[in-house]
């Protein structure tokens, strides 16, 4: 069983959906959590490209994610989340960590709950994948044994500085803050102050275009031992590609 833990509102819809649909496929069974055990709703924005006026296309999630999203909604797993409190690493044979920019992220990103068990999950040595701003939730979750960051030791990516302020300031006239889940510091920025050297953060190649099964070269990812992480909804056929390998050679070992 793999636990992606997701907040009640604005969390990706691609981040969680792709994953989702690759693992499933491979016959990998995902068991969803939510605060309180209530079904979750992605990041309406997102789903519906409302408010984002000429760069809708652009910054919406795409059909693929959709039609992923919609399948993954209607699943059983999905619709009887477990409550944060109720985790126990050893129920779990591995651990996404989606993301999202929305401001109700915050309910998945400061979950004090949540944090403790990515802690726990980490020291098995089970296999972890963070996303965008779920690397945000692995930054802040510490090693019990070291009480530091689960992420101190290792090299990771997350949203890139250039991704997020680009996206901010294409739509700041009307959106606001909507990108800027924490105006005070990026994802980036945050994710680098935790880590044993700034050298760990791998910003990789330039972003331009998304993944798919097809263009499999255009995603980005890092692996470091148990740990996978990957910067945006364009590297989410990558990071859920690997994470299936991680997965399948942590079961082979």
């Amino acid at each position: 069983m793999i636990l992606m833990p997701i907040p009640h509102n604005d969390f990706d819809p691609s981040e969680t959906a792709i994953p989702w649909k690759i693992l499933t496929s491979k016959g990998f069974a995902v068991e969803f959590a939510t605060p309180d055990g209530k079904p979750g709703e992605a990041d309406k924005i997102m789903l519906t490209g409302k408010g984002l006026g000429v760069w809708k296309k652009i910054l919406m999630a795409r059909e693929d994610a959709l039609l992923a999203y919609a399948e993954m909604t209607k699943s059983n797993t999905f619709c009887n989340p477990k409550s944060y409190s109720d985790l126990k690493p050893s129920d779990y044979e591995g651990l996404i960590l989606p993301g999202g920019h929305a401001k109700r992220m915050k309910d998945y990103l400061e979950s004090t709950i949540l944090q403790k068990f990515v802690g726990d999950f980490f020291i098995t040595g089970k296999p972890i994948g963070a996303i965008c701003h779920g690397v945000v939730l692995a930054a802040r979750s510490k090693n019990p044994e070291s009480g530091k960051s689960i992420l101190f030791e290792k090299k990771t990516t997350a949203l890139l500085n250039s991704q997020e302020m680009t996206a901010f300031n294409l739509t700041r006239l009307w959106l606001g803050n909507y990108y800027l889940t924490y105006p005070e510091i990026t994802v980036q920025a945050e994710v680098t102050s935790v880590l044993s050297s700034p050298e760990n953060f791998i910003e990789g190649p330039t972003p331009m275009f998304r993944d798919t099964l097809q263009n499999l070269q255009r995603g980005f990812f890092v692996q470091d031992g148990n740990y996978l992480s990957a910067r945006w909804p364009g590297d989410a056929y990558n990071f859920s590609i690997e994470f299936s390998k991680m997965l399948t050679d942590k079961t082979n070992s």
